[in-house]
């Protein structure tokens, strides 16, 4: 993959924000891979501080598509947000990650799976009784510690950070990401 798909992302991102508050849109440059299936993230900040984060763990649409409507999802409907106004869409940077299909981590217990893990290019899916977290591989800039790390990711799938158990399932994936420039 390469930057001119990460063009085509990041315009097919902003325009479907832009969309939802009745904005022109850019011209939307094509690429082959659009018209593939594709698992994106899209992350929104402001000032370097998140203001949405939603996406796709698995390529079940074409790539164009997912990154569009993850795009809106992260603007509109993140529940740990209020809808993006828009005024704000001025001074909010748009990044797009492509995910890797998930592979799933064999290990022993805890201590094996964390041993296992690669800061900083592992994005990581937990996965136990019926509930899912995910971190994309970003998170490790704030949570560089493995076991650190680990716990929030049980903590965001709604376990207790020191929560363990056999039937605990874990994913790891890598991801291709664009930034856009910062916003004035």
């Amino acid at each position: 993959m390469n930057d001119a798909m990460g063009c085509a992302l990041l315009v097919r991102a902003r325009n479907a924000i832009a969309a939802e508050f009745g904005h022109p849109a850019q011209p939307e440059p094509d690429h082959p891979a659009l018209h593939e299936a594709g698992a994106t993230f899209v992350t929104l900040t402001q000032n370097g501080n998140l203001r949405g984060c939603i996406g796709s763990l698995e390529a079940w649409r074409p790539l164009g598509e997912d990154v569009k409507a993850n795009a809106k999802v992260a603007a509109i409907r993140d529940p740990r947000f209020p809808p993006l106004g828009a005024t704000e869409l001025a001074h909010t940077r748009v990044e797009v990650s492509l995910l890797t299909p998930a592979v799933a981590l064999a290990f022993s217990d805890e201590a094996d799976a964390i041993r296992q893990l690669w800061p900083g290019i592992d994005g990581m899916i937990f996965e136990c009784h019926g509930r899912r977290g995910t971190f994309l591989p970003q998170v490790w800039e704030s949570l560089p510690d493995p076991r650190e790390f680990c716990a929030h990711l049980k903590q965001k799938a709604g376990f207790a950070a020191h929560f363990w158990s056999p039937d605990v399932k874990l994913y790891r994936y890598e991801v291709q990401k664009w930034k856009e420039p910062l916003p004035p």
